[in-house]
């Protein structure tokens, strides 16, 4: 049985695409009109383009230097991908965003500017010493058919601090949160430090909380007593930076694809993991409502802005006093916030960080300012109180069909399974209706292998030929490799799909075994000179 990429519904993605259409019609058509009379991407981001409805979803992977970025990278796509480097010093030193291509190259970061069909246009404001630091590596890879991933710099410690990057780093790091699906923030378990350049990246990700997931890394490495101590440390920390009454989950993991160090908290590390996997896999599912919840976001945040604009273009003299009163109107932004929020309902969370919008007046010609259009506020209240309305049918249409769409683990990402082979994942919790159901599974290995292999799988106690699930899972476990390795070599060993394995299946799993610890990446397909002899003849009748 050759293992196939599951393909989506060709209506459910139609559905999909009508949604995101559709927000693209209302921003061209409601919203991006009101940015441009009020000058808004003068104050806040740019505004979107083609490619920001259309790109898929993105994962931004950030944290201080040696916490494992690019080795969790590494660990999602299962390969190495060029400009890669893992070391315990600073080894990335640019933005590299991991996309799909059907050929493997690098675009570099002044080229990505001038690509109508990269969600990177945007990024020109800022600069040379920037984009000399940012590059697009294409690949072809089967997670980042459904996914792309933003690799960055390692956040500079408090020995660092004092050195210059040449451009607005935070800056960089608020653009990228704006568009991203979702936020990695990773920590080391044994160095937890809270320097000036990792407080102001906290500053940068403010307003985009419902997108963060941190990630406390390489706890195996810490006994239970330390990793409290350390976990408890770091929840304190973020309290105190986001200042916001719900608390940040911190997942415990230990992310990557190499055999874990035994510890009290082993079971802990593997459930947490399925967690942030089975988060990051729905990503695709939830890609739709994610740019609908940015664009009501950015809606919000336009009407604030207008009425702001409007508020001191009324309140600036014809002809006397100018500067003088723009200067009084900068200091008192605190108290026509709460003016306007009275006056024009508008809520306050809506409104923009003052000191920010402040420093942003000062360099700007009030008279240049324009009044409240009624035609172009009547059309932003439409958007936001009828348009996207229509919209949630079919984002419910979504939701109900969300088997059918693409996922980014989608049986093959680390061999997570998909629901329909749970039975047969020998990883994975069972009932006891289905315990007393399951059977076992072997998998093959080169012949001149196989009677050392062939000692493993006797001393097992095979019945009638096949070892049980419950006994390959505790042989499997003792190797110490992440349950998420341990079943994608399941699912390659158990070639005929019976959910058993005979003793050449079970050879090939030992075999994919040992090159997994001798540091070699799984194959995300079996390829034909590992099928065992056997299963060659039925495998090529299911092929066909």
């Amino acid at each position: 049985m050759s293992i196939r990429r599951f393909r989506s519904n060709p209506k459910t993605l139609g559905d999909v695409n009508i949604v995101t259409e559709e927000l693209k019609n209302l921003y061209y058509k409601r919203l991006l009109p009101i940015e441009k009379y009020y000058s808004f991407h003068q104050f806040h981001s740019p505004s979107y383009e083609d490619a920001d409805f259309d790109n898929k979803p993105m994962v931004l992977v950030m944290g201080q230097y040696s916490t494992g970025k690019t080795t969790f990278i590494r660990y999602l796509i299962e390969q190495d991908f060029p400009g890669s480097r893992v070391g315990p010093e600073p080894t990335t030193d640019c933005f590299t965003a991991l996309m799909y291509g059907p050929v493997e190259g690098i675009i570099p970061g002044n080229a990505l500017t001038v690509d109508p069909k990269k969600p990177f246009r945007n990024l020109d404001p800022f600069g040379n010493a920037f984009l000399n630091r940012f590059q697009c590596v294409q690949m072809p890879n089967q997670v980042l058919e459904s996914i792309s991933i933003i690799d960055t710099p390692g956040i500079l410690t408090a020995a660092k601090r004092k050195l210059s990057r040449g451009y607005d780093f935070p800056a960089v790091l608020r653009w990228f949160a704006e568009r991203v699906d979702r936020i990695i923030l990773l920590f080391d378990a044994h160095k937890l430090e809270f320097s000036d350049e990792l407080t102001r990246a906290f500053g940068a990700l403010c307003g985009y909380e419902d997108k963060l997931r941190v990630v406390l890394n390489k706890a195996d490495r810490v006994d239970s007593q330390q990793l409290m101590r350390v976990y408890g440390a770091l929840m304190w920390s973020l309290g105190k930076v986001f200042k916001t009454p719900e608390i940040l989950r911190v997942y415990i993991g230990s992310l990557w694809s190499e055999p874990r160090q035994m510890c009290d908290h082993y079971q802990l590390i593997e459930l947490e993991e399925e967690d942030l996997l089975t988060d990051i896999r729905n990503l695709p599912r939830n890609a739709a409502i994610r740019k609908l919840n940015d664009l009501v976001k950015r809606a919000r945040l336009v009407r604030a802005h207008a009425h702001i604009i409007s508020y001191l273009k009324q309140e600036m003299p014809t002809i006397f006093c100018k500067e003088s009163k723009k200067h009084n109107l900068i200091y008192q932004l605190p108290v026509i916030f709460t003016k306007i929020q009275q006056q024009r309902q508008v809520p306050a969370g809506d409104f923009p960080d003052c000191t920010k919008m402040q420093e942003r007046l000062l360099g700007q010609d009030f008279s240049k300012f324009k009044t409240l259009k009624p035609s172009l506020m009547a059309s932003l209240d439409k958007l936001l109180s009828t348009d996207i309305a229509n919209l949630v049918p079919l984002l419910q249409l979504q939701e109900m069909e969300k088997k059918s769409l693409p996922g980014v683990l989608d049986g093959e990402f680390l061999g997570t399974f998909r629901r329909e082979y749970y039975k047969r994942d020998p990883f994975k919790e069972l009932t006891k209706e289905e315990e007393s159901n399951e059977t076992d599974f072997d998998e093959w290995s080169v012949e001149k292998y196989k009677p050392k292999y062939d000692e493993i799988f006797f001393n097992l106690s095979p019945n009638d030929g096949k070892l049980s699930g419950t006994k390959v899972r505790e042989w499997m476990m003792s190797t110490l490799l992440p349950n998420s390795v341990l079943a994608h070599i399941w699912r390659l060993s158990d070639v005929d799909g019976d959910g058993m394995l005979d003793n050449e299946e079970f050879a090939l799993a030992v075999h994919l075994i040992e090159g997994k610890l001798d540091g070699y990446w799984l194959p995300r397909e079996l390829p034909s000179h590992l099928i065992p002899p056997s299963k060659r003849l039925s495998t090529a009748s299911t092929e066909e």
